[in-house]
């Protein structure tokens, strides 16, 4: 485990935001999620080295891209979207996909029409041999002139150990009024900074607009649009609700554990069976419950027209 500084403005100055366990593979390891009182960043901190990180990613984080496939297929043509609103398929165009897991993305836009390649640096990743791959991390390519017409990382930045470096290869590699389509967690949103939802440590980052803003321009690239939405990947808003009404109104701590509260883990508590008359007695005694499950939806749908959603999409052009 290592202490950092603040991988935007370089500030020691952090605020202790919560503390969660790896929820997936490793649940008996917890982190620190702190805030950048300079820029307002978000991160783990301390965090697991470069060369410990590789354990919290098992073959089983990969597997999920082949189980899912059919939603996958659909994201993959909603990537492509994003993309193709600005530059139209062809074969003189060259597309890089970093974070690329077993490359299905750049799979998808060759079929559109597109020249691909692609880095990753997984071992448990599946073998690709269809299409260039870079085995560096993105800042280490052999690749150090303006090459590309666009750049993406589809939930790739908050999984980094150096954000910044990657906003700069970026830049370097792509071509003057090339584009940077990126997908990360939203630090603005309830759900990531206050609701628990974020995949701690495999995300180690967490941005908000203005973050992005400020890394891109640092690095002569400026924003072109930023969408709030489940389109790519989702962040749902779980217990919205139970936090508003039990603990922010109140002016009360939300720990890790009340964010787990459900009905099951009420009757578990309280050493109760799972009966009708049971649940009626949670219910009653926790009537915002059934509100906030029915609402949920609604409430993600007035994020997105809010910008506050847990999901954000950007695209950013060199100058």
């Amino acid at each position: 485990m290592e202490a950092i500084a603040c991988n935007l403005c370089g500030s020691l100055d952090l605020k202790f935001l919560y503390r969660m366990p790896d929820t997936f593979f490793l649940k008996e390891e917890w982190f620190n999620v702190v805030e950048c009182q300079g820029c307002g960043l978000g991160f783990v901190n301390p965090r697991p080295t470069f060369e410990e990180i590789g354990r919290f990613y098992p073959p089983a984080y990969y597997q999920w891209f082949q189980t899912e496939q059919k939603f996958n297929d659909r994201r993959y043509e909603i990537e492509a979207g994003y993309v193709h609103r600005y530059v139209k398929a062809s074969p003189a165009h060259v597309l890089l996909d970093v974070g690329c897991a077993n490359g299905d993305f750049p799979r998808a836009m060759q079929r559109f029409g597109w020249n691909v390649e692609g880095v990753e640096i997984s071992n448990n990743s599946t073998a690709i041999d269809d299409f260039l791959l870079y085995r560096q991390t993105f800042p280490e390519i052999p690749v150090n002139a303006p090459r590309y017409d666009v750049v993406t990382a589809w939930a790739v930045l908050e999984h980094v150990h150096d954000p910044g470096a990657y906003f700069k290869k970026a830049a370097k590699v792509l071509r003057p009024g090339g584009f940077f389509v990126f997908n990360v967690p939203n630090f603005g949103s309830i759900s990531s900074r206050h609701l628990y939802r974020e995949d701690v440590p495999r995300h180690l980052y967490f941005f908000t607009e203005g973050n992005v803003r400020r890394y891109l321009s640092a690095n002569g690239m400026e924003l072109i649009e930023a969408f709030f939405d489940d389109r790519v990947y989702s962040m749902l808003a779980y217990n919205w609700l139970h936090y508003y009404l039990r603990f922010k109104r109140r002016g009360r701590d939300f720990t890790y554990e009340d964010s787990l509260f459900c009905r099951d883990r009420y009757l578990k508590e309280n050493g109760l069976s799972p009966t009708l008359f049971n649940s009626i007695r949670f219910f009653a005694a926790n009537t915002h419950i059934p509100v906030d499950r029915l609402l949920r939806r609604a409430f993600e749908k007035y994020q997105m027209r809010k910008g506050t959603y847990g999901q954000s999409t950007y695209i950013a052009r060199k100058v």
